[in-house]
């Protein structure tokens, strides 16, 4: 809706249901902007704490489509429930850029929906991805009336973890997300051969993201991104982003808050994050003592449980519950039992279980040492893996060729699996390739879960002055099928610092940390598991081309093979570090 136009807020019956739902409401920001809503309301004469959603996915389709249940049926447990259009989206005036209004324009509402006729003043927040990113940054600004948050499926910064993942890009799913968002504003300002280019880039996505340079992602050459060149203008994790990082400073929250994630979801490391520093570093006792996270088998969308490790598992219905459990206790003070523990998730294969913290304190770190015989080239190679320290051990060599990638199967990326790789799959494509590592331990002889967080420590010489290493951890069933758990990538100029790249001296053996994250699967006896080293993971990440230019400038003729050597020995003991839990009914 143009900026100036105004718009009669108007009732309607939700058939079925005694909720009633009053349409594009109005609420001016501190700068005169006008924002648009729905708010639902239960027949009642009585005062109710509001939910507020706040999101730039359509507040009338949307909104209620992706994740959690409809607002009216929130609004039908007993809420005042409000949906509405972030900044620059759909019904709501003014101009979106990303994060960037989200602080002020969360205080502002929060503010807002606490006047609101039938509120009592207390205001809780709700919904995933960018919904939850509202969340935090409207909590990071403080507004007294708001009491509660539940941010799901979301990150603790937008720059790693979000945009970036050790340094290098997450290309699917930036790609298609930025496409995506380009498309409203592009509907919103008549542009329809923008709209039409958007749309079909989003279409094709698999085939554009081999295009090159990065900078100049095809279906993004319309005025409706500008975001998307500034983000690939700051590659480096600079005052750009560290102005919108949750993680910059957790002592500025002050609220409790649930924190739902999913194993396999693309945010999955932020989600934990959040919780792990709130409980630490919250601005008070109350705040630290009031976290909580719940974690399961899911996905970033759609909203389904993952099942080809083994038993489906719950459904993400149960969200709603937990929603309004937390909702409940920590708005109407009524006791539901959401802090009988800090913790509770639902293990790969091995159901529910609760947790006083994360990791978990009987959770015992165990490293995992990869071996060979200088042949641990693809899954017919002789890499092993086992607890034993290597002796004195040839070292493995590939070659990383960028115009031939190792392959994404399944991981944690966004939105939709047939434009991004996401969840679990069958490793065999990837796995067969001589430019990637695997390293196989023996069938386990008593199961045990994994429930944690999982590093790798790489010893590794290129002869590239830049270049990536990625790190995979899988589960080897009993029939050989190979199974993602976790990935990482780093890429090296980053080993020190993601706001201070340096690039290598080729030939010399540096140590690398590769964060994979976190974790929760059942092992059971007879499985194995498996460490897959490589120097790429496409298109889940960017490729580096190895010539140390500026990060996703180079071009398709700029493309230079490295040749990697991963070393496992006494001086150089390559290993994953993994969170277990032994012998625990």
């Amino acid at each position: 809706m143009p900026e100036g136009e105004t718009h009669t807020a108007r009732v309607e019956e939700m058939p079925g249901l005694d909720v009633t739902v009053e349409r594009d409401v109005e609420a001016t920001m501190r700068d005169g902007t006008v924002l648009r809503s729905d708010v639902y309301r239960p027949r009642t004469g009585a005062d109710l704490p509001v939910l507020l959603i706040r999101s730039i996915y359509d507040k009338r389709s949307g909104t209620p489509t992706f994740g959690s249940a409809h607002p009216a049926w929130f609004a039908a447990q007993g809420y005042v429930v409000v949906s509405q259009d972030c900044r620059g989206r759909y019904a709501s005036g003014g101009d979106f850029y990303p994060y960037l209004h989200e602080m002020d324009d969360g205080y502002d509402s929060v503010e807002w929906a606490a006047r609101l006729p039938g509120s009592d003043g207390r205001v809780g927040m709700m919904g995933f991805s960018y919904v939850g990113a509202t969340q935090l940054l409207a909590a990071v600004s403080g507004p007294p009336s708001l009491a509660s948050i539940t941010p799901a499926f979301t990150a603790s910064q937008y720059y790693d973890g979000w945009t970036y993942n050790g340094g290098a890009f997450a290309l699917a799913f930036i790609g298609y997300w930025a496409t995506l968002l380009a498309m409203e504003t592009a509907q919103r300002e008549g542009d329809l051969d923008a709209y039409i280019q958007l749309g079909a880039g989003l279409a094709d996505a698999p085939s554009w993201y081999w295009s090159l340079p990065v900078s100049a992602y095809p279906p993004l050459q319309v005025p409706h991104a500008p975001y998307f060149k500034d983000w690939v203008d700051h590659c480096t994790y600079d005052d750009y982003w560290k102005r919108w990082s949750i993680d910059e400073d957790y002592s500025r929250i002050r609220v409790p808050a649930l924190h739902v994630a999913g194993w396999y979801d693309v945010f999955l490391s932020g989600t934990v994050k959040n919780f792990v520093g709130i409980t630490d570093s919250g601005q008070d006792g109350r705040t630290r003592e009031s976290q909580k996270l719940v974690v399961g088998p899911w996905a970033h969308m759609p909203w389904t449980p993952v099942s080809r490790l083994g038993s489906v598992g719950p459904s993400t219905m149960e969200i709603d519950s937990w929603l309004v459990r937390w909702f409940d206790q920590t708005l109407k003070g009524t006791d539901r039992g959401v802090f009988d523990s800090k913790v509770t998730a639902f293990t790969l294969d091995g159901g529910w279980k609760d947790f006083d913290s994360w990791p978990p304190r009987e959770a015992v770190l165990e490293d995992w040492f990869i071996h060979s015989q200088g042949s641990a080239n693809s899954k017919f190679g002789d890499g092993t893996l086992d607890r034993t320290p290597p002796g004195d051990e040839p070292p493995d060599l590939y070659i990383h060729e960028p115009g031939v990638p190792v392959p994404s199967m399944g991981g944690h990326s966004c939105c939709f699996d047939t434009i991004t790789p996401m969840g679990p799959a069958d490793q065999h494509t990837a796995e067969v390739s001589r430019m990637i590592l695997v390293y196989t331990s023996e069938p386990l002889e008593e199961g045990i879960e994994l429930v944690g967080d999982v590093e790798v420590t790489l010893y590794a010489a290129t002869t590239a002055v830049d270049t990536d290493f990625t790190a995979r951890l899988c589960v080897v069933d009993e029939s050989r099928k190979s199974v993602n758990l976790q990935e990482g990538i780093l890429r090296a100029r980053y080993r020190e610092s993601l706001a201070d790249p340096k690039l290598l001296t080729p030939g010399r053996v540096y140590e690398l940390k590769i964060e994979l994250g976190p974790v929760g699967a059942r092992i059971g006896a007879g499985s194995r598991l498996r460490l897959d080293i490589a120097s790429s993971d496409f298109p889940q990440w960017d490729r580096n081309l190895n010539t140390g230019a500026r990060p996703l400038t180079d071009g398709p003729l700029d493309s230079t093979p490295a040749t990697q050597t991963v070393l496992h020995n006494r001086s150089y003991p390559t290993r994953v570090t993994l969170p277990v839990l032994r012998n625990r009914s």
